[in-house]
């Protein structure tokens, strides 16, 4: 027995056949830590009847867990937080390949695996901030953080970070090995002190004047401008200006939150609608409302905390470029001493 599933993305309409043994649950792996979210599953649900169950965790942790299941492994979809860890999962074969005219559609084909094994779903630009009352003459491009002006200016995150792997990775694919290679040794040199903690700590470091120039995720700072944060006054918030690095050229570097269908998945129909329903108008929107993302899908609207960062050019470098370069990356980092 079979029922027809139908649900709304915003003009669009999606039909998916599902069993009736199907119908009933989808088994998601997620790396996704945010309360938000939470309303993203009980739509779901609720145009459904699919129950989500989640098992949340490490990135890291659930690759290995998938890996370690095998063919055995009950993950319908895997969702992560950023490029390196959909590229690694794609790498090891623990990703399928997904054909869906929805998916095809309403993802910009930039925000797509080349082999339709993962998907972006959400978006924040990399950009710089600083301190207004100090820094007169604010970087206009992520090249400029190597200037001698800045020396001792920079609060950034560690050579671990996978944000800073996708944007050296990135930079390394529009500029080459060796000019990266170049630009890490100097911003190394100008570094206020040895990177640490998260993006909201580089921000906190503005603020308490440990550091003039930090870069940060968008969201992190939309998110403060929202709701405030304990350890950054209004006052201090209000000395805080930012940049869009790199509107002549090469736009802002995006980092992406995403997903794949997993390879052995028992629900892989419903892991399909799933990865369908997050490019829905309603779900695109709560991406921003919830999380203070930017949406993959072009023609969403944005929050008010999102909007009032205001309109930039984003860089549209396909990600399969960057997931290519993260090895390369990480070496270049290593070898400039980017702690």
């Amino acid at each position: 027995m079979t029922r027809p599933l139908s649900l709304l993305l915003g003009s669009v309409v999606f039909l998916t056949t599902l069993t009736a043994a199907q119908a009933q649950e989808l088994n998601l792996y997620s790396s996704r830590h945010y309360d938000t979210d939470e309303r993203l599953y009980s739509d779901f649900t609720a145009a459904t009847g699919i129950t989500i169950n989640r098992i949340e965790g490490n990135a890291d942790e659930l690759i290995a867990r998938m890996q370690a299941e095998g063919a055995n492994s009950p993950a319908d979809v895997f969702l992560t937080v950023d490029t390196v860890r959909l590229a690694r999962a794609a790498e090891m074969g623990l990703l399928q390949p997904v054909e869906s005219d929805v998916l095809e559609t309403r993802i910009p084909s930039y925000l797509q695996d080349d082999s339709n094994q993962w998907f972006a779903f959400s978006q924040r630009a990399r950009i710089l901030f600083y301190d207004k009352t100090d820094v007169a003459n604010p970087p206009q491009t992520y090249q400029d953080l190597a200037k001698p002006e800045y020396a001792g200016q920079i609060c950034i995150r560690s050579a671990t970070n996978v944000y800073t792997q996708n944007f050296t990775a990135a930079l390394i694919a529009h500029l080459g090995v060796d000019a990266v290679q170049d630009w890490a040794n100097a911003v190394v040199e100008n570094f206020a002190r040895a990177p640490q903690g998260g993006d909201t700590d580089q921000l906190r470091g503005i603020a308490s004047g440990e550091c003039d120039i930090a870069m940060s995720n968008t969201y992190y700072f939309a998110r403060i401008l929202r709701q405030g944060d304990d350890q950054i006054t209004p006052d201090q918030l209000a000395n805080i200006g930012w940049v869009f690095p790199n509107q002549n050229d090469i736009g802002a570097h995006m980092n992406v939150s995403g997903g794949g269908v997993a390879a052995h998945a028992p629900n892989r129909e419903n892991a399909i609608a799933f990865l369908e329903y997050l490019t829905s108008d309603q779900a695109q929107q709560y991406f921003s409302a919830g999380n203070d993302e930017y949406p993959a899908v072009p023609g969403v609207g944005l929050a008010p905390s999102v909007a009032a960062l205001g309109i930039f050019r984003p860089d549209a470098i396909d990600l399969s470029d960057i997931a290519e370069n993260v090895g390369a990356a990480v070496e270049v980092l290593n070898t400039a001493g980017w702690e």
